[in-house]
């Protein structure tokens, strides 16, 4: 481990910054802060020429040491890279996303906002200010990059020159204080689906239930609670309904005003499913919750319904995944018990009870960062990635100093048949979010290929690697290599030049 320094001017004054010297700022977690263009990158195999546009992706990289001293990768500003792909050549461009948080601690030379969602923790200059980091989550829709952090409204940014625009409140009419870091487009009707929670302020029950069209504009948006405040990262759809997983990542204003993290695990509380109908209207005794035992989901594969009976898919663990989210009850964190694997949690709209109607396991593999071909979201699917925690594969001593799950291995289920396949990054590597990219508009569930980041930790830096998505096992058909190192990111999403106005 090592400090990386800069300097930064303040009127009168010259001082030196340091990051401090723990797992979230050093090595390969070092701060990065590169803007930068680089056009032609270099590449081993072949970029498919079928591929036209661009994936672009996320990853929280502070632009000032923290104000409190240390800090959660979570509360990292957002930094959006676009690997625009185009004549079997890949350009690289990546700027920050310029909040308002941004934009007040650059002018100031310094950090001015503290804990992760946390405002009693900052500098009274900006009090009462917008919080959002931005670095959640990178979304192309409508014409415009959306870059997203729960906690707040989503930035907007241009696709192409990536110059931010502002948040959008879609002209008054979001009514709400959060939108989602998760949307999900439906493939029937192009409208971007979302949620926000603690819709009405900070740890609320409140949430709203929004969906825009395909020109962005708001189309509809409604209110209900949720049956405690939580962590709601992301959701799950169908044809007809929001399918709202409810799990006791929980906070408090007790919790922030005695300095502890935002949220912690409660292990008494049940976990709910929440059956939300999408359609004008609804009113609380539309929604249907469902109740079943404690247990930790964050991300969704995808969610559809056959019949009257919806089902949810899900890496499911036993107990809590997030150690800087730490127990509410002073447990220590269980490594094993955060293991999770794809589960289906299914509940019965025909049913007098509130219990589910059935939790079945889908897969043995160990992971993490579910992705599907999005084509198919909120209908019946057969094909899921996701990376794996693989523990048979020997480890280099860099990787195991890197705090988090160790993700070195590329996963694709095939959930009609059972059958998988697994591709591990090496010994001295992991992996970051797969995205799914398909060959044509029309081409089957599953054909195209699987683009993702791989960490080189050994080397510190990054490759882009891209894969025949269902042929994962015969390796990357192109290892485009990254000049710098992409700290780990977030989540990110594949859009076609026609869809942005993005030119060779």
């Amino acid at each position: 481990n090592y400090i990386v320094s800069h300097t930064y001017k303040i009127p009168g004054e010259r001082v030196m910054a340091h990051f401090p010297q723990t797992p979230a700022f050093t090595g390969f977690n070092t701060p990065s802060r590169i803007e930068a263009d680089i056009a032609d990158l270099a590449f081993e195999g072949t970029i498919p020429p079928e591929l036209n546009g661009a994936f672009y992706r996320v990853q929280p990289d502070p632009q000032f040491p923290p104000r409190l001293g240390d800090d959660i990768s979570f509360n990292g500003d957002g930094m959006i890279t676009r690997f625009h792909i185009h004549d079997g050549q890949c350009d690289f461009r990546q700027r920050w996303a310029r909040t308002d948080k941004w934009k007040l601690e650059n002018a100031a030379g310094k950090a001015l906002f503290g804990a992760y969602r946390n405002p009693l923790t900052d500098d009274e200059s900006v009090k009462g200010q917008n919080r959002s980091t931005a670095n959640t989550n990178a979304f192309p829709f409508a014409g415009k990059l959306w870059a997203m952090k729960e906690d707040s409204p989503s930035l907007l940014m241009d696709p192409v020159t990536m110059e931010t625009i502002g948040f959008e409140k879609f002209g008054g009419k979001m009514t709400g204080q959060t939108f989602t870091a998760h949307p999900k487009v439906d493939p029937k009707t192009g409208n971007m689906v979302a949620i926000g929670y603690a819709a009405s302020g900070l740890c609320t029950d409140d949430v709203t239930y929004m969906e825009i069209n395909s020109a962005g504009e708001l189309v509809r948006e409604l209110w209900f609670k949720a049956p405690y405040y939580c962590m709601m990262h992301d959701f799950g759809i169908t044809q007809d309904y929001l399918v709202l997983h409810i799990v006791p990542s929980i906070g408090s204003w007790d919790r922030l005003e005695k300095g502890m993290p935002h949220f912690g695990f409660d292990t008494s509380l049940p976990v709910y499913l929440g059956i939300i109908p999408r359609r004008d209207g609804v009113t609380e005794g539309d929604i249907r919750w469902f109740k079943r035992d404690n247990c930790f989901a964050s991300h969704v594969f995808n969610a559809f319904q056959e019949g009257t009976r919806i089902h949810i898919d899900v890496p499911e663990a036993q107990n809590n995944m997030f150690p800087f989210f730490p127990d509410v009850h002073g447990a220590p964190f269980d490594p094993a018990a955060a293991a999770s694997r794809p589960t289906r949690w299914t509940v019965d709209l025909a049913s007098n009870s509130d219990a589910f109607d059935a939790v079945t396991r889908l897969s043995e593999a160990v992971g993490e960062f579910p992705r599907i071909d999005d084509r198919f979201a909120g209908q019946p699917y057969r094909y899921g990635w996701m990376l794996e925690v693989n523990q048979t594969r020997p480890v280099d001593t860099a990787v195991r100093s890197i705090s988090g799950m160790l993700l070195n291995s590329l996963c694709l289920i095939d959930f009609s048949t059972g059958k998988e396949q697994h591709w591990w990054c090496g010994s001295a590597s992991t992996l970051q979010e797969p995205c799914f990219v398909a060959r044509s508009k029309n081409a089957p569930e599953g054909d195209g290929w699987i683009i993702q980041i791989c960490n080189r930790i050994d080397l510190q830096r990054s490759d882009l690697l891209i894969f025949d998505a269902l042929d994962i096992e015969k390796g990357p058909v192109a290892t485009i290599a990254v000049p710098i190192r992409l700290r780990f990111g977030l989540h990110g999403n594949w859009a076609n030049a026609d869809e942005i106005g993005l030119m060779a």
